[in-house]
């Protein structure tokens, strides 16, 4: 973890932020390359009215649009969450070169926690991953979200 790991994921945070003030779940992305932010996005599947409009798919979308071209290599992603299944497949598709999450997803976490996408060897395409960049902080997002619905 570097200093500007710390420093993206606080900006993965903020956009967390904007889609919990939208009543949406509160995880964010950034998108980094050279150490410039090329997408951000957080999740809208509800106000979009797209299950496929998870933070990590924004982010991606807006890069992919703004570099013109659907591989987004030497790039870091920063999500506040570990990545389901359809993130993560859309990470190597993407041929990102480094992931870094904030809290893990017992439930449905596809890196780390229920399954281990990135790991698998039929896959083409290797990511770099750290888990665990302001966990407290993302987890805490998530908890307090929840506690303010039920």
């Amino acid at each position: 973890m570097t200093p500007a790991d710390i420093d993206f994921m606080r900006l993965a945070l903020a956009e967390a932020q904007q889609g919990a003030a939208l009543g949406e779940v509160p995880v964010g992305a950034v998108l980094v390359r050279n150490g410039q932010v090329i997408g951000r996005g957080f999740n809208q599947p509800i106000s979009s009215q797209d299950p496929s409009a998870h933070a990590e798919m924004v982010a991606l979308r807006a890069a992919a649009q703004a570099e013109g071209n659907y591989r987004l290599p030497d790039s870091t992603l920063y999500v506040t969450l570990e990545p389901c299944t359809m993130c993560a497949g859309l990470l190597i598709h993407s041929r990102i070169k480094r992931l870094v999450y904030g809290a893990t997803e017992p439930r449905a976490g596809a890196i780390a926690s229920q399954s281990q996408v990135l790991a698998q060897p039929w896959m083409n395409h290797r990511i770099e991953v750290e888990g665990g960049v302001l966990a407290e902080e993302c987890g805490e997002l998530l908890r307090a979200f929840f506690r303010g619905r039920r």
